[in-house]
C-alpha cells in the first residue's frame, strides 16, 4: 500500500462532505490495457461491468487449461514499485486450494485480495475494502465462498455440540453460525455445507450492501462460489 491509511471514521466523515466526493474515483469506461501499462498507477478507470467481465473470462480460460499467464513479467514486477490499479477486490476464503489470481487467470497487479477463513465480513476487511476503493479506484468488490468450506463446516457443527476450537477460530465461526440456522437440517451434511456456503456469500453481500460506508463509496458487489473439483466459478449476482 503506497499512501498513508485513514480510519473508518476519518473516511466516513469525509464522505459526508463535498470534499469527501473529491476521494471517489471517476467509473469512466473501460480501455484496454497493454502489458506494459497493466496495474500502473496512472491507468485508465475500469467500470465494474468490465471488471466482472475480465474476471468471468479469466475463469473460462482457466477452466478450460487456456490460461495466458499474463502480467507476470519482471518488466511489469518494476513497472508496479511506484504504484498499483487492481480492477477488482476479492474477499476470499484463505483455503489453500482457491488461489484467486489462478482461478481467474490473472497476475501481478489485477486484484487486491482480501483472505480470511470463511470469507468473513469483519472491521478489518472492511478496512481494507475501503482502502482498495478510495485510494486505488477499484469499482467491484467480489465475495468469493467455496465448496466444501471448512470454516462453514465448523459453523454448522457448532449448532449441535460446543466447540473445543482456540478463540481465534469460535471468533470466525460466531460470524457465521447465525445464518446457518437457515440451513435445512434434514439434508445430509455436504448438503447442508453446500447450502451453508451459498447462504455466507449472500449474507456478505447483503453486509456489504447495506453498510453506510461501502454504500458512500459506490461499491459494487457480487457473489460467486469457486468448486473445487471442476475449476468453475459460480455466479450467485
Amino acid at each position: 500500500m503506497d499512501n498513508r491509511m485513514m480510519s473508518r471514521r476519518d473516511i466516513v466523515t469525509l464522505l459526508g462532505t463535498a470534499g469527501g466526493a473529491a476521494l471517489l474515483p471517476v467509473m469512466g469506461r473501460a480501455f484496454p490495457l497493454s502489458q506494459e501499462h497493466h496495474g500502473a498507477a496512472d491507468s485508465p478507470v475500469v467500470g465494474p461491468q468490465e471488471a466482472l467481465d475480465r474476471l468471468k473470462a479469466g475463469n473460462a480460460r482457466f477452466v478450460s487449461g487456456k490460461s495466458l499467464h499474463t502480467h507476470e513479467s519482471a518488466s511489469l514486477r518494476h513497472q508496479l514499485v511506484s504504484g498499483q490499479h487492481p480492477f477488482a477486490t476479492i474477499l476470499a476464503c484463505s483455503d489453500s486450494r482457491v488461489p484467486d489470481e489462478l482461478i481467474f487467470d490473472q497476475g501481478f497487479g489485477d486484484l487486491f485480495v482480501v483472505r480470511v477463513a470463511g470469507n468473513v465480513v469483519s472491521d478489518d476487511v472492511i478496512g481494507s475494502i475501503e482502502y482498495a476503493r478510495i485510494h486505488l479506484g477499484t469499482p467491484l468488490v467480489v465475495i468469493l465462498g467455496h465448496e466444501g468450506c471448512g470454516a462453514v463446516t465448523a459453523a454448522l457443527e457448532a449448532r449441535k455440540h460446543p466447540s473445543s476450537d482456540p478463540h481465534g477460530i469460535q471468533t470466525i465461526v460466531k460470524l457465521i453460525e447465525p445464518v446457518m440456522g437457515n440451513v435445512d437440517s434434514s439434508l445430509t451434511m455436504p448438503q447442508q455445507v453446500h447450502q451453508g456456503v451459498e447462504l455466507n456469500v449472500r449474507r456478505g453481500e447483503d453486509e456489504l450492501r447495506k453498510m453506510p460506508e461501502t454504500q458512500a463509496l459506490l461499491t459494487n458487489v457480487a457473489g460467486a462460489i469457486y468448486e473445487l473439483e471442476t475449476g468453475v466459478v459460480r455466479w450467485l449476482s
